[in-house]
């Protein structure tokens, strides 16, 4: 049940990925490629906003209202802010993604700590119906661009003026579907969840939604600043999190306050690869657009499917990555966290190596570059992603004091905020004042490689001294 709950919330989200730069463009700069740069930074504010207010749902579910209801007020608040952003209008387009931030915040961390929830802590099953899960998100996320993308351009419009409005559409009825199956299949969860007692009544409920609905122009205003000074704050938020977690950390012992700054200093290279790594979604979507050649044999391959490959690399690849890391710790050469780390930075450098070799030495005479190079580029970086991403969570919970593993877990959603913020502010600069040329993209492909490979060779070779301070923990 959680499966396609989560599968319907992530067709929402992926559904609209693609899409939200190409139509700020269309919609609100007449097309122009001045516009880029704008959308570009409300793509990365938008996706840092998503992940940041993860802490503030988390505390509604935890402290508030529960689980089960926390997932139902947030599926309500995306899809209403799904629907609202295929209005054309620029004020209710922000405030769209004001809703669904705030409506996202109370579903999808929740949604991911219900299904840990179903399970004893020795249960033998866990790790498997994670496994389940997680394939219920990249099966969302997979199928998702392949039909909005089909519906923009081949049902509702063209490859030249793709119907976005339907985009929004279908996300938002994706995320109603969501939100109604939830509602029915609850029952299944056996009041895992659910309200504590003395909380059942609406009252709560209502006051949620009433907060929520005060937050809304708040997180517009965040929006609205964007970039840089939406970066101040993301950062100033980071700092509180960090001296809370060093306070901690001290105040609990040597071992705790080394753990606590092995888990900051991967925190921050966590940063650096999403920052790279989201580019999925801004720059990437106008390289697709207008610098791959996209025409194979008389089919013009949608920009949105471009946005599936990752997912279909995830779920294809996964098993054989879990395997590799089985087969090296039978061997005792099973690479520690921070390496694992280090090779998920090196493998998002090794991604932008190709594009600097697409753009230097495989670009036609018409400006294009294959479109062989694009596609191995997003299986590059799922492979970089495999090596980083599972563990994540994981290491927070192992190495945070064990009085604040939440306010850590919130600390780790705040870096990868911050990255994707940071991912916006690059991408802009990617695509210049005037829009994505060949040569700003390789000038700015060229940075993120070197930026890649230096973090993450640092990494690996001062992986045995982060070792140290994480005192045993594997």
């Amino acid at each position: 049940m959680l499966f396609m709950s989560e599968f319907w919330e992530r067709f929402a989200f992926y559904g609209i990925r693609w899409a939200l730069v190409l139509y700020i463009v269309a919609q609100f700069h007449g097309g122009s490629p001045t516009g880029q740069s704008d959308a570009n930074l409300t793509y990365g504010s938008y996706l840092a906003l998503v992940y940041a207010w993860g802490i503030i749902g988390g505390y509604i579910a935890d402290k508030i209202i529960g689980y089960q209801r926390s997932i139902l007020t947030g599926a309500v608040f995306m899809a209403a802010g799904l629907f609202m952003i295929s209005l054309p209008d620029p004020a209710l387009f922000k405030f769209g993604l004001a809703t669904i931030i705030c409506g996202n915040g109370m579903f999808k961390p929740i949604i991911s700590t219900l299904v840990g929830k179903l399970y004893a802590v020795g249960d033998e099953r866990r790790d498997s119906g994670f496994t389940i899960f997680y394939m219920g998100i990249n099966s969302g996320a997979f199928v998702a661009p392949l039909l909005t993308g089909w519906l923009a351009s081949s049902v509702f419009g063209s490859n030249t003026t793709p119907a976005y409005k339907w985009v929004f559409i279908a996300a938002g009825i994706g995320m109603l579907i969501s939100l109604v199956w939830f509602y029915i299949g609850r029952a299944q969860l056996k009041g895992i969840g659910a309200a504590a007692p003395g909380t059942e009544g609406s009252r709560r409920v209502f006051l949620v939604m009433l907060g929520t609905l005060v937050m809304i122009p708040v997180v517009y205003l965040l929006l609205a600043v964007g970039g840089k000074n939406l970066q101040y704050v993301l950062s100033a938020l980071f700092v509180v999190l960090i001296v809370l977690l060093m306070a901690e950390g001290i105040r609990e012992g040597k071992v705790a306050r080394d753990r606590v700054i092995a888990m900051l200093i991967i925190f921050t290279f966590n940063i650096l690869f999403w920052m790279f790594f989201e580019q999925a979604g801004s720059s990437f979507t106008f390289l697709a657009d207008e610098i791959v050649n996209r025409n194979l044999g008389g089919f013009v391959f949608p920009t949105a499917w471009f946005q599936s490959v990752n997912s279909l690399a995830i779920i294809t690849l996964a098993p054989v990555m879990a395997w590799i890391w089985i087969w090296m710790a039978k061997r005792s050469a099973n690479p520690s966290i921070p390496r694992k780390f280090g090779l998920g930075l090196l493998f998002n450098g090794l991604a932008f190596l190709l594009l600097m070799f697409a753009l230097s030495k495989l670009v036609a005479a018409d400006g294009t570059i294959p479109f062989w190079t694009l596609v191995a580029v997003y299986v590059i970086q799922s492979v970089g992603e495999l090596c980083l991403s599972p563990i994540g969570l994981s290491m927070v919970t192992k190495l945070a004091p064990v009085r604040l593993v939440g306010l850590a877990m919130g600390g780790w959603f705040v870096s990868v905020g911050i990255g994707n913020n940071l991912s916006g502010i690059f991408a802009s600069v990617v695509s210049g004042t005037g829009g994505m040329t060949t040569g700003s993209a390789l000038s700015g492909y060229t940075f993120g490689f070197w930026a890649l490979i230096a973090a993450g060779l640092v990494l690996f070779v001062g992986a045995p001294l982060v070792n140290k301070l994480m005192h045993g923990v594997k």
